[in-house]
């Protein structure tokens, strides 16, 4: 058996485990405390930045901060929770140019810290999103600047090989200014393992890829997208914890778009398209979505506004997948990137890039509705929030 397949199978075999592990992790950390890893543009920041989220009290505390990776703005955790992978959002990777990069950390599972592995060209420039698949076979990422997606296989050591596979997108749609090429923003797994989506915000599509997780490969699928309604520019996207309902978000429009997913032919079907701000309230200028997450329950979908800064809350009708509006919370700072939801359901954490900070909010299980918390922690230009139960 060659050094590769072993390897495949070794990673393979944890799969299971990695499964049993993330039931419990909910039910372990709910008394205790979570490692949170937080993507940062290096422009006035030292990299990763590891805090800890006190689940008692929803306080945060800095920990320590990696660094090594320029502009390490997303970030991704290995199933089998030893490894972090993160982006290197740059087009000049080992001085080779419209090329990003990827970069692997390991993690000490009892203090949480990050060591540096290695890192591989992304092929495309301008990394912007990554997941580890669900078998922790491979990393898949999506190259904004270059309207790409590639797919590098793992080792058993938690290094990255060289990209094994990698799509360029091609076109563009109606918003010239923001539209004149694909610009590929997210890159997602469905429960399977077996189909990603790919939200190409210059596209104005989902690109859906057959995934062969075990050869790292991604093949384009038969039908190979969906479209939003043209001009929306669909940027992050997430999979129902029930399989059967997908969402996106999307940028220009500020709109979130609902679908039906049919797992066994791959296959998403849109079901209603509805405003991520307060009705009543036009987009204006500086506006712009960013992120959007399911709570574990699946009962809530939350997104970013940008500009508006604000969180939307969404309740989910578990009969149809359709949304219905909550409200619109303050996030307590300025253009709130990204936000993260902890395992638990109890808490999100908003991080404000221009504002440099990171805010709790308390979720209410009942309703879906956002408490501001008094707790709040300065991060400079936070993107991407992680959580991690520790040993």
């Amino acid at each position: 058996m060659s050094l590769v397949s072993w390897t495949r199978r070794w990673a393979s075999g944890l799969t299971g485990l990695a499964i049993a592990a993330a039931a419990i992790t909910g039910a372990q950390a709910a008394d205790g405390k979570l490692a949170v890893y937080v993507g940062t543009y290096t422009g006035k920041s030292q990299g990763i930045y590891q805090l800890e989220l006190d689940l008692a009290s929803g306080k945060l505390t800095h920990q320590s901060v990696a660094g090594g990776v320029k502009n390490p703005s997303f970030v991704a955790i290995h199933p089998n929770g030893k490894f972090l992978y993160s982006v290197a959002e740059i087009a000049d990777f080992e001085g080779k140019a419209k090329q990003g990069g990827i970069a692997a950390f390991a993690i000490d599972r009892q203090t949480g810290a990050l060591t540096a592995l290695n890192q591989q060209s992304s092929v495309g420039d301008g990394p912007c999103h990554l997941v580890v698949d669900r078998s922790g076979l491979c990393v898949l990422a999506a190259n904004y600047g270059g309207g790409s997606v590639c797919c590098l296989p793992i080792g058993a050591d938690g290094k990255l090989a060289k990209a094994t596979s990698f799509i360029q997108h091609v076109g563009g749609s109606v918003n010239k200014s923001r539209q004149a090429a694909p610009h590929a923003h997210s890159i997602n797994v469905d429960a399977q393992n077996n189909f990603a989506v790919a939200a190409d915000l210059g596209l104005d599509k989902l690109l859906v890829y057959k995934l062969d997780a075990q050869a790292g490969k991604l093949t384009p699928h038969d039908p190979p997208s969906t479209s939003v309604a043209a001009g929306s520019g669909p940027r992050h996207f997430a999979f129902h914890p029930s399989g059967k309902y997908a969402y996106v978000i999307n940028e220009i429009l500020l709109t979130t778009t609902a679908f039906a997913y049919d797992a066994t032919a791959g296959k998403l079907t849109e079901i209603q398209t509805l405003s991520s701000l307060p009705p009543g309230v036009e987009r204006g200028p500086g506006m712009s979505t960013a992120e959007i997450q399911i709570h574990p329950s699946g009962k809530f979908v939350y997104g970013s506004n940008r500009g508006h800064d604000t969180i939307v809350a969404y309740s989910v009708d578990p009969a149809t997948g359709k949304l219905t509006h909550i409200e619109n919370e303050p996030t307590g700072g300025k253009t709130p990137r990204n936000f993260g939801i902890d395992p638990t359901g109890q808490y999100l954490l908003a991080a404000n890039q221009a504002s440099d900070t990171i805010v709790v909010f308390k979720i209410n299980g009942e309703t879906g509705a956002l408490d501001r918390t008094e707790h709040r922690l300065d991060v400079p230009t936070p993107v991407c929030v992680k959580f991690l139960k520790l040993d």
